[in-house]
Parts: C-alpha cells; sequence; structure tokens
C-alpha cells in the first residue's frame, strides 16, 4: 500500500534532516544566519516539525498538537539534541498515523482545505513529502554555506 511507501520516505527523510544537524561541527551554527540565507536549519527543523505534527499528526493520527507556526521561526537556540528528539518523536507520529489510513481514506478529500484547492489525502500526503524535501535541501545547502 501507498502509506507503507510514504511512511518508509517520511522516516528516510527525516534521519536525513537528523544526519545534517549531527554534521554541524558547531551547535550554534545551526542558528546561524546570513544575507542570503533568512532561515537556519534550526528553525527550518522547527518548521517540519510543526508542519508534519499538524498535518499528519493532528488532522489523520488525531493527536491533540497544537501548532505555532510564528515559534517555528522566531524560536532561537533550541539544543541540538531537542531538536533530534523532537524529529524522533515526529518520525513515531507518522508511522502511528499513517497506518491508520486506508486505500479508500487516501482517495477522500484531505479534511483541511491547506493549498490553493482541495485534494485528497494521498496528494497532500505527497506535497508534504516533496516540502519536507524543499527544507531538507535547504538545510544542507545552509550547513555547507555556514561552516564552510
Amino acid at each position: 500500500m501507498i502509506t507503507d511507501t510514504l511512511t518508509a520516505l517520511f522516516e528516510r527523510d527525516l534521519n536525513r534532516v537528523i544526519n545534517e544537524l549531527h554534521l554541524y561541527r558547531s551547535e550554534t551554527n545551526i542558528w546561524r544566519t546570513e544575507k542570503a540565507i533568512a532561515n537556519s536549519a534550526g528553525n527550518l527543523a522547527l518548521h517540519l516539525i510543526g508542519n508534519l505534527n499538524t498535518y499528519i499528526g493532528k488532522e489523520i493520527g488525531k493527536t491533540n498538537y497544537v501548532r505555532n507556526r510564528e515559534l517555528e521561526f522566531s524560536l532561537k537556540d533550541v539544543p541540538r539534541q531537542v531538536l533530534i528528539q523532537q524529529l524522533n518523536d515526529t518520525i513515531a507520529i507518522i508511522k502511528t498515523s499513517l497506518k491508520l489510513l486506508t486505500d479508500e481514506d487516501l482517495n477522500k478529500k484531505y479534511p483541511t482545505l491547506v493549498l490553493t484547492e482541495a485534494t485528497t489525502t494521498e496528494f497532500f500526503l505527497m506535497h508534504l513529502l516533496s516540502h519536507l524535501n524543499y527544507h531538507l535541501g535547504q538545510i544542507n545547502y545552509h550547513r555547507r554555506w555556514i561552516e564552510g
């Protein structure tokens, strides 16, 4: 079933985010920004945590997650290990939540209008995976730019 594939890809790519955070030689560099880079790797990680816990955990898994999107971009200096733990917790939420979906559920309209038009749950999950990969690339670029 496609949910097994999606689960594996979300887990793989969130583990890649974790790996990127481990690769920073200096933990403070996770939070640095430069003129050409507006968002730090730490804020992008917080954004992914908030995004996936909202749209997969809360909407599909029926968790009680409450998102504060503004803090995803304004909070600073969260310890690396806290970010990594939150990413691991997000992986667990995704695994639990996506197991709940049937093929019929995937073909239904996603419960919340997020994009400019309504989509199926399957389409929106693909969108979320693409969104994760976009920010994973930004984190990788950030690390190489900031740390040389």
